[in-house]
C-alpha cells in the first residue's frame, strides 16, 4: 500500500495489519494516541505496521517506546547487519517465532550470513566449525546468554574484544528487544502472510 505524505498531521496513512487474537485494528477505530504511535511507525524506516504493532498499540505508550527502541536496535546497532540478524534469529529460533525467522532469514542472508548457519540454528544443531571469528564471538554470547542466562568470562571478552563495549550492549539490546517481537506475536499467534509456510520445526 501507498503511504502519501506521512508528515502531515492531517493525512491518514495508508497501512496494512494483521493479527489472530488481537484484532487488527484500523484508522478509525484507534485512540489518538494509537494513531499518534502509528504515525510515528509509518513515518520511519519501517514504514510498515506488519509485526508486533497491532498487538502493542493496545498499550501505545509502551508500544511507542518499544518501536523507537526496535528502530535503534535494527537499523542503528554499531553491529554489522549480518551479525546483528544472526541474533534476531537466534531469539526467532529460541521462541519458535515463525513470523520473525520468515521476515529476517533472508535479510540475514542478503547481508552475507552463512546459509549453512542459518540452517544449523533453523534445525537447533551445533554451528559449522568454519565461521569466521566475529560470526563466532556474536552466535557464541548469543547462545550463551539465551541458554544457560550467563556468560562465560572467555566469550565476554570476545565480544568486547570484536565489538567493544557498546557493542556488548547493542547486542543484548537486540536480543531483549526481539524477546518482546516474539513474545507479542507468540501470544497473538499472528499469521504469515498468505502463501509463506512455517519453516521453524519445534525444538525437542
Amino acid at each position: 500500500m501507498t503511504f502519501s505524505d506521512p508528515s502531515a498531521q492531517n493525512s491518514v496513512p495508508a497501512f496494512e495489519m494483521r493479527g489472530h487474537r488481537f484484532k487488527p485494528l484500523t484508522w478509525e477505530t484507534m485512540s489518538t494516541a494509537q494513531q499518534a504511535m502509528t504515525r510515528a511507525v509509518m513515518s520511519g524506516k519501517r514504514g510498515a505496521m506488519q509485526g508486533p504493532y497491532n498487538v502493542l498499540l493496545r498499550s501505545p505508550v509502551v508500544g511507542n517506546l518499544a518501536q523507537q527502541f526496535g528502530a535503534q536496535t535494527r537499523f542503528d546497532s554499531s553491529l554489522p547487519l549480518a551479525l546483528n540478524e544472526l541474533a534476531i534469529l537466534m531469539m526467532a529460533r529460541n521462541w519458535t517465532a515463525q513470523f520473525v525467522w520468515w521476515a529476517h532469514r533472508t535479510i540475514a542472508q542478503e547481508a552475507g550470513l552463512p546459509s549453512n548457519l542459518v540452517q544449523c540454528i533453523a534445525q537447533g544443531c551445533d554451528a559449522p566449525d568454519d565461521l569466521l571469528p566475529e560470526v563466532r564471538a556474536v552466535y557464541q554470547f548469543c547462545r550463551e546468554l539465551i541458554d544457560r542466562r550467563q556468560v562465560s568470562d572467555a566469550t565476554y571478552a570476545d565480544a568486547v574484544t570484536h565489538f567493544g563495549e557498546r557493542g556488548v550492549v547493542d547486542l543484548m539490546a537486540t536480543l531483549g528487544y526481539y524477546t518482546l517481537v516474539c513474545m507479542s506475536l507468540n501470544v497473538d499467534q499472528y499469521p504469515l502472510p498468505e502463501g509463506a509456510q512455517p519453516e521453524l520445526k519445534p525444538l525437542t
